[in-house]
């Protein structure tokens, strides 16, 4: 029986994807096979010496101690694209209000309580609010992982001309693009040919701040500029001067500040693209998911500190090996299965960053003492016999 200890309430989707059987799922766990968390700070206490992963629902990690985890050889999971849905329709709310000057509409038609002859106000007043359809015009999807593909492959069914934009898209994600949706070779020239842009790009160093004056410096002008994917990758005071020289004609954005308040054309939402029932419960069961096989079957996918990693368990013995990305460690690794006669029916290692991880599919039930020859290894961190 593996003991999953639980640090915040978790959906029932998430606790459903563990057999009762084979599970106990509780908060007051002592010494814990795995964690599943969401927003709670874990303390280092936490990571006992029978851990072997902490699965966070959600999309950063910033609450889970990953470099500490990854000394001790403790898998850290994440839950990218569990809300990818919601935000795709949050984008595609946005690239409305953008264009059609909803929400002035609505307060401006708010205004007239209590006045008579609204038909007739309305009638007269509701030019000011004209604007322009979403069909016809380009847009530009910059970031094209789980999110971005959903709302170029929608906005293609709003008749929109789609150029997406993502250097280092994934195999995984380019299977699921639309045909119809163009490569731009360059940020540039999406830039150039865009009325709509919608920003989905992974927030790092080398992201921060990447709408800036430069950029904007290159955009079509009167552009609508469209992000729910992280503030810090545009530089708010650029988005300022954008708007009072004529180049964006509006900013939609889920990420409200001091400066970005009070302006009539931009429209900040307080944080609400992900936010559905439907995506928590994504989270949760995604968590779980790589929780679990994890703990039963040590396949890796959508770790923060080590490669993704699978090998469909077919009932044999599996050695786990974590170790330091170093030189020379996977010959003296099967040289020790060699020596003892035990055949290799599958094998799989992969690296990412510092540390890598091997997994081993061996032809034999006696594997004995090999747990504790590999870790006498000197860049072997932790191993594992299923």
């Amino acid at each position: 029986m593996f003991n999953v200890k639980t640090l915040n309430e978790i959906s029932e989707s998430g606790i459903n994807e563990f057999p009762k059987g084979q599970f106990a799922v509780s908060d007051n766990v002592k010494n814990p096979d795995g964690i599943l968390v969401r927003g709670l700070d874990i303390p280092l206490e936490e990571l006992n010496q029978n851990l072997l992963a902490i699965a966070r629902a959600g999309s950063k990690v910033d609450n889970v101690p990953v470099e500490s985890c990854s000394e001790k050889g403790i898998v850290v999971f994440y839950t990218p694209g569990a809300n990818a849905n919601a935000v795709k329709e949050m984008t595609l709310a946005g690239l409305l209000l953008a264009s059609r000057n909803v929400i002035d509409g609505v307060n401006w038609t708010q205004g007239l309580a209590k006045q008579s002859g609204v038909a007739a106000l309305v009638e007269k007043g509701r030019h000011q609010f004209d604007g322009p359809e979403l069909a016809g015009k380009s847009l530009g999807v910059v970031g094209l992982g789980a999110i971005g593909v959903l709302v170029a492959n929608a906005c293609r069914h709003f008749g929109m001309r789609v150029l997406g934009y993502d250097p280092y898209i994934s195999v995984d994600a380019a299977w699921s693009l639309s045909r119809g949706v163009r490569k731009a070779p360059e940020l540039d020239s999406l830039l150039m040919e865009c009325d709509y842009i919608s920003i989905h790009a992974s927030s790092d160093e080398e992201t921060k701040g990447m709408f800036n004056g430069d950029v904007f410096s290159k955009c079509k002008k009167g552009v609508r500029l469209i992000n729910f994917a992280r503030a810090e990758l545009v530089d708010n005071e650029a988005v300022m001067a954008a708007i009072d020289n004529g180049t964006l004609a509006s900013y939609v954005t889920d990420f409200p500040s001091e400066e970005l308040l009070g302006n009539d054309k931009i429209i900040t939402i307080p944080r609400m693209a992900g936010a559905t029932p439907e995506s928590g419960d994504n989270r949760a069961a995604m968590a779980a998911t790589q929780l679990r096989e994890y703990i039963l079957y040590g396949n890796i996918r959508n770790s923060v500190n080590l490669p993704d990693c699978e090998i469909p368990y077919v009932g044999k013995k599996r050695i786990c090996v974590i170790h330091r990305n170093v030189a020379k460690v996977v010959g003296p690794i099967t040289s020790l299965f060699a020596d003892r006669a035990i055949n290799i029916d599958n094998m799989l290692g992969k690296s990412k960053g510092e540390y890598a991880y091997i997994m081993l599919d061996v032809d034999s039930d006696n594997v004995d003492g090999v747990e504790e020859e590999l870790l006498r290894m000197e860049s072997v961190i932790k191993v594992r016999v299923i």
